[in-house]
């Protein structure tokens, strides 16, 4: 994710920290110096911040690691200001398996609240909960009471939250896949409708929950759709075979003249027949503008990136290039260079097929 910093790795998987992240480190700095000004105050509240995004991070990971044990990868972890998203590289065909990938994250925030509130016992530090506010009170408790608001909100039936995937599941083990997310959708929106006119009422950030809610339990059917009508079909159906390529030794200008005399954006280079690089837009037009134009393609090309075979489904790569860092995927075949698949071209195969399935309707 653009904007993002690596600030950990754990089995694997990358902990990010996105540059948004710090806006809510500024408004609890804001927050407790408005309680105390002093700068112990501040620290404690910065504290607090780390001490519960630490949480949410373990939260995230529950989701990792369990759906590691499936065969599913996660590229990474990134904190954002409304929690946590770890990206897997697909979510589970086994409504089962998704269940319990989607449990997992709220059980980890679940066992944190109660070892809170064991610790809290133990102690004998424990204190009726209206005396506590975001900036007053026991560090331990009020850690446990956001741990326990988090549990709360996570399960709410509804997208993004794992409460919507949770009911998916369970709705996927009697009807279809695609009809179950509907479904899903369907309930979480008016949820988010009901946020919504509460809020109107009540606590306006509860219209932006709605809105977060609404959004996301758009994008996730939108997602379920384009998977469905992408199902059983091979990549080679869909890629791009009439394309540019580089070599390492040509210079930017090179492919300057292949960006103007054609639509495509991503250069594959090739060494020798073997595909060794690639430059997505973005790093050309940044490496015209730091390096100029007279400086060799394989001093800017990216080495590291995602390819696909021409036997994989189409579904599955589209998921992994949608989660990937530019948008355009190679295909390679014993190492060669047999095609490309880009966001554009996927959209314009979804088009004709779409089309071509109208036609065959009437």
């Amino acid at each position: 994710m653009k904007w993002s910093w690596k600030i950990g790795e754990f089995a694997g998987i990358g902990v990010y920290m996105h540059a948004t992240f710090l806006l809510i480190i500024a408004w609890v700095i804001l927050l407790h110096w408005s309680a105390g000004h002093d700068v112990a105050t501040i620290v404690s509240g910065v504290i607090f911040v780390l001490a519960l995004f630490l949480c949410v991070v373990l939260h995230e990971f529950g989701h990792a690691l369990t759906a590691q044990r499936f065969g599913i990868k996660t590229r990474d972890i990134t904190l954002l200001p409304i929690g946590g998203v770890a990206r897997l590289e697909r979510m589970p065909d086994d409504p089962m398996q998704e269940f319990w990938v989607a449990l997992a994250g709220p059980a980890v925030t679940l066992v944190i609240a109660l070892l809170l509130f064991f610790w809290l016992r133990i102690t004998g530090t424990y204190v009726p909960v209206d005396s506590i506010t975001m900036t007053q009170g026991s560090f331990v408790e009020r850690l446990m009471l956001v741990n326990v608001f988090l549990l709360v909100f996570n399960m709410i039936p509804a997208f993004p939250m794992d409460g919507g995937r949770v009911l998916r599941a369970l709705l996927a083990l009697r009807t279809d896949y695609t009809s179950a997310t509907q479904t899903a959708a369907t309930i979480g929106q008016a949820i988010a409708l009901i946020f919504g006119f509460v809020g109107l009422f009540t606590n306006p950030f509860l219209i932006f929950i709605a809105l977060f809610v609404w959004i996301g339990a758009a994008q996730e059917a939108s997602m379920v759709k384009i998977k469905s009508a992408l199902g059983g079909i091979p990549v080679y159906k869909a890629m791009l075979t009439d394309y540019k390529t580089a070599a390492p030794g040509d210079r930017l200008k090179h492919l300057v003249d292949l960006t103007m005399s054609g639509s495509q954006q991503d250069f594959p280079v090739v060494d020798d027949g073997r595909l060794v690089g690639i430059v997505p837009h973005a790093d050309l037009i940044k490496g015209l503008s730091e390096k100029g134009e007279t400086v060799p393609v394989g001093d800017i090309m990216r080495r590291e990136f995602q390819t696909a075979d021409p036997s994989d489904m189409l579904e599955y790569a589209f998921a992994r290039l949608q989660t990937g860092d530019f948008y355009t995927m190679p295909v390679v075949k014993n190492g060669n260079l047999v095609g490309l698949l880009t966001m554009d071209n996927v959209g314009e195969f979804m088009r004709i097929q779409s089309a071509m399935s109208g036609a065959r309707g009437h």
